[in-house]
C-alpha cells in the first residue's frame, strides 16, 4: 500500500481500555485498520498502552523488554500493511515510559522519554534525558506524556518553537476501580486537566492532541485542541473508540510561541 501524506493531515486518537500485552497489540492492529479505512494518516494511543501503565491500579505483567520488542515488530508490520503511521505508548528497558513513532511504512523514527516524571512515578520509571521533533510528510510534531503536559508547559512549548504544528499528549488519569464519571467538557468541577490541553494550545498556537484510556472513571477526555484553544472533538467519556480529525496545518504557525523573549528571564 503506497503511503501519501497531504499538507492537510487526518489524525486518529484511540481510546482503549487497558488490556494484556498481546490483547493491546491485536487491538492496535485493528485501530490502524480502521484508521486507513477512514483515510487517517496517523494514530496517537494512550500513555505505555503495551504493556499497561504501571504502578496505579491497573493490573500489568512483569516487564519484559523482549516481549515489548516482539510487539513492537508486529506493530510495524501492521503500519506498513495499513500505511497509517503510529504513535504507541510502551515501556521500554532501562524503565523508561516512552512513545514509540512508526511510519506508514513500518519503519521506526524513534521515540520520546517521559522526561519529567511524576513524584508518584519516581520508584516505577526512570526519566529520559532528551525531547524529539518528528516529521511525517507535511506534520511536524511533539510528544509531551502525561505530567510532562500538565505539569510543565515548556514541554509543548519546545516543539512549538521547533515548528511543530501538533503536540500529541499519551496520558492516564482517572481509575477502573472509583472516582466519578464526569459529564461535561471542561467542567470547572472536572479536574484540571482540560483546562491544561486548553492552555497548552492557546499559549502555542498550535494543535494539542491529548489520548487517554477508556475508563470507567476518567478524569479527561481525549480530545484535540485547536491552536486558538478552542476544543475541536473529544471521546466521550468512559466509551472506547478512534476519534478522527482533520488538521489545518496552516493554523497551526506556532505565533505565541515564537514571539517568546528568553533575554528577559535572566
Amino acid at each position: 500500500m503506497g503511503v501519501w501524506y497531504p499538507s492537510a493531515m487526518r489524525i486518529g486518537l484511540a481510546t482503549l481500555p487497558p488490556l494484556p500485552r498481546v490483547e493491546a497489540v491485536r487491538r492496535i492492529g485493528e485501530i490502524l485498520r480502521e484508521a486507513a479505512d477512514g483515510g487517517v494518516n496517523i494514530v496517537c494511543f494512550p500513555e505505555t498502552y503495551v504493556p499497561g501503565y504501571r504502578g496505579l491500579d491497573m493490573i500489568v505483567e512483569p516487564e519484559d523488554q523482549k516481549a515489548q520488542e516482539q510487539a513492537l515488530e508486529q506493530i510495524r508490520a501492521d503500519c506498513r500493511e495499513t500505511g497509517v503511521a503510529a504513535i504507541v505508548g510502551m515501556e521500554w528497558e532501562n524503565r523508561l515510559n516512552i512513545a514509540m513513532v512508526v511510519d506508514g511504512r513500518g519503519h521506526v523514527l524513534g521515540f520520546q522519554a517521559k522526561c519529567q516524571i511524576a513524584p508518584s512515578e519516581d520508584g516505577t520509571y526512570t526519566p529520559g534525558d532528551r525531547r524529539k521533533i518528528f516529521e511525517i510528510g507535511e506534520l511536524k510534531f511533539g510528544i509531551a506524556i502525561c505530567h510532562e503536559g500538565w505539569r510543565y508547559p515548556e514541554t509543548v512549548r519546545w516543539a512549538a518553537l521547533r515548528g511543530a504544528h501538533i503536540v500529541f499528549h499519551p496520558q492516564f488519569t482517572g481509575s477502573d476501580f472509583q472516582g466519578k464519571l464526569p459529564s461535561v467538557w471542561g467542567d470547572p468541577k472536572n479536574e484540571y486537566y482540560e483546562k491544561a490541553m486548553i492552555a497548552r494550545a492557546a499559549e502555542n498556537t498550535v494543535y494539542f492532541a491529548s489520548v487517554n484510556f477508556a475508563l470507567r472513571y476518567p478524569d479527561s477526555a481525549t480530545s484535540l485542541l485547536s491552536p486558538e484553544g478552542v476544543c475541536i472533538a473529544y471521546q466521550a467519556y468512559g466509551t472506547e473508540g478512534l476519534l478522527v480529525a482533520d488538521l489545518d496545518l496552516n493554523a497551526a504557525n506556532g505565533l505565541l510561541a515564537k514571539r517568546l523573549k528568553p533575554e528577559v528571564y535572566g
